[in-house]
């Protein structure tokens, strides 16, 4: 008896040894004084349990589940065996066992504060957001100094868009940590939400002052400093991030979108192969990349990358929508039918439809099927094109030999800038229509048609201006300004402060269900049109009549570079910004 308790003794001694020897970080020394411990002492579950704690340090996390597990079933009543089995199930990615470990250590301990907060961690990664949130504030309301918490609180915070609440979160992690580097990063991203970009860039500063090396630090400043139009500086910012984590693919990318706005393009594409090669299937890369080359003028690859488009969309691709075979611009058409669907926008569908009559050349039925709206003013181009009709994509009676998306035409037909088909016009108003807006708009004057805001999503960003740019113009003797103007930015015309003349045609101009037929017929009674980039500018061209377009300084690729003519309009002029 004396015996088997100076053995446990020694058994204790060794162990708090190995307990001295882990502290210091003598890993190696701990982990053998533990193997003796166990062979001596199978049943010592404290020692499986610190043996498969130094498993995990040395990120031997399969291990590590091994020898913790063994822990539990000698003592399963320890919450910290379970939580630290969950952290070894996490690093493996088996986040919903991870999730299981720690709803086992709450049972057995309610208020422990680390189970919650690492629960919070798996749902995050899991983007179970909701519950990531009320497990992080579970752990602040057990810890109130939680400052960890506070933090993650706040990235789930704003992963639900909730960026004011994520700042608040931020603050309070910086209120308990000064120096807490990743909270002010963090925050700097969620001001940047709020478009309080300059307290962003301040933010992301003093998470670089105190931790110099945080790449996330830098590339979130990058982010906000492309928002600023500071373009230079943000590629400086992406550059160090880059500099401190070289596989960094979220720098890359915004390093090629920065270097893209700034019209220096092959250093763009660069970037992008550097985000393609740490990620080959990346789809906002591989899209980018291509726009980047079409604006170049390299259709060739950057058609093939514009297929890109349906994985960036989250849609089907076209192979998957009918059972009929996609034609790709090899097979014969002689003879057969194909069915032609819309995509995109409707100065898309304005600008592509040009293409049906190739189809319809090389002898095929065309079957088109544009937005609904549009379905009146398509008419006139089927009406000329031989075996064309406009169909519903949707129908399910529909029978064809083949189809193809729209955009797809021109990687089909392998345009280059040289070969762009650019009947003009092609695109036709009807005569009633014309007679009836030129007698309402009548024949005096210099007539000027204008449209100066296009859509408000991110994609347009910086294409529109204010109609007060339009003032010069208007002092011009004899210059008549006629609104051709529908959604965002009408509001500015009664603005106080105007101080011009704008002819606006009241709610009649297209307010039935078809698109643009009264706007149409208004542009053929019009001298000229001004227009930003927007479906205006590419019925204007379709038209045939003169127009001049508004382009912001890297432009949408289908207006290409350095040039003020279009090869996809004939009577259309091109100015350009000459700086971002």
């Amino acid at each position: 008896m004396q015996e088997q308790k100076s053995e446990a003794v020694d058994t204790e001694a060794l162990f708090c040894r190995a307990c001295d020897q882990h502290q210091k970080g003598k890993l190696n020394e701990s982990q053998s004084i533990l193997e003796t411990i166990v062979k001596r002492t199978p049943k010592h579950f404290d020692a499986w349990h610190l043996l498969g704690i130094i498993a995990a340090q040395k990120q031997d996390y399969p291990l590590s589940a091994d020898l913790i597990a063994r822990a539990i079933e000698l003592n399963p009543s320890n919450p910290i065996y379970h939580s630290n089995l969950g952290l070894a199930f996490q690093h493996l990615m088996q986040l919903e066992a991870a999730i299981k470990c720690y709803d086992r250590a709450i049972a057995i301990k309610p208020d422990y504060a680390e189970a919650h907060y690492n629960r919070g961690v798996a749902c995050q990664a899991l983007s179970w957001f909701d519950s990531a949130a009320g497990d992080y504030e579970t752990a602040i309301l057990l810890r109130p100094n939680y400052a960890e918490a506070y933090c993650n609180r706040g990235v789930v915070l704003q992963k639900l868009g909730m960026h004011q609440a994520a700042v608040a979160s931020y603050d309070a992690a910086i209120a308990i940590r000064p120096a807490y580097a990743l909270a002010f990063s963090n925050r700097g991203l969620a001001l940047q939400e709020l478009n309080q970009l300059d307290e962003a860039v301040a933010s992301c500063d003093r998470a670089i002052a105190i931790m110099p090396n945080l790449a996330e630090a830098h590339y979130n400043r990058g982010i906000a400093l492309r928002e600023l139009n500071h373009l230079n500086e943000s590629v400086m910012s992406y550059d160090r991030a880059i500099a401190i984590q070289p596989s960094y693919r979220e720098a890359h990318f915004n390093r090629g979108n920065a270097l893209m706005e700034l019209k220096q393009l092959d250093d763009a594409v660069a970037s992008y192969d550097r985000a393609i090669g740490i990620k080959p299937n990346d789809v906002e890369a591989n899209w980018n990349k291509g726009l980047a080359l079409l604006l170049a003028g390299d259709f060739k690859r950057g058609l093939e990358l514009y297929e890109w488009r349906w994985d960036k969309n989250g849609a089907k691709r076209p192979t998957e929508r009918f059972a009929k075979p996609l034609w790709t611009g090899v097979e014969s058409l002689t003879s057969k039918s194909i069915l032609v669907y819309c995509e995109q926008g409707l100065g898309d569908t304005i600008q592509f439809c040009r293409y049906l009559s190739r189809l319809s050349d090389l002898g095929a039925t065309v079957l088109f099927s544009p937005q609904k709206p549009l379905c009146g003013m398509m008419q006139c181009v089927t009406d000329r094109v031989r075996s064309a009709q406009i169909v519903d994509e949707m129908d399910m009676g529909l029978d064809f030999d083949f189809h193809i998306p729209l955009l797809s035409l021109p990687l089909a037909f392998q345009t280059d800038p040289g070969s762009i088909p650019a009947p003009s016009p092609y695109l036709f108003a009807e005569k009633k229509r014309v007679a009836r807006w030129n007698a309402t708009i009548g024949s005096v004057g210099f007539k000027i048609g204008i449209c100066w805001h296009g859509a408000t999503s991110s994609l347009y960003a910086g294409r529109s201006f204010h109609v007060r740019n339009f003032r010069d113009i208007s002092r011009i003797a004899g210059v008549r300004l006629i609104s051709l103007h529908k959604g965002a930015g009408v509001a500015q015309l009664a603005e106080p402060s105007l101080m011009m003349n704008v002819e606006t045609l009241g709610d009649m101009l297209d307010s039935g269900p078809a698109a643009f037929m009264d706007t149409a017929a208004v542009m053929q009674g019009c001298d000229l049109i001004i227009t930003s980039d927007t479906a205006i500018a590419h019925l204007a061209g379709a038209l045939g009549v003169p127009v001049w377009v508004v382009l912001k300084f890297a432009p949408d690729w289908r207006w290409m570079l350095d040039r003020d003519d279009s090869p996809w309009y004939p009577t259309l002029r091109l100015f350009r910004q000459k700086s971002p």
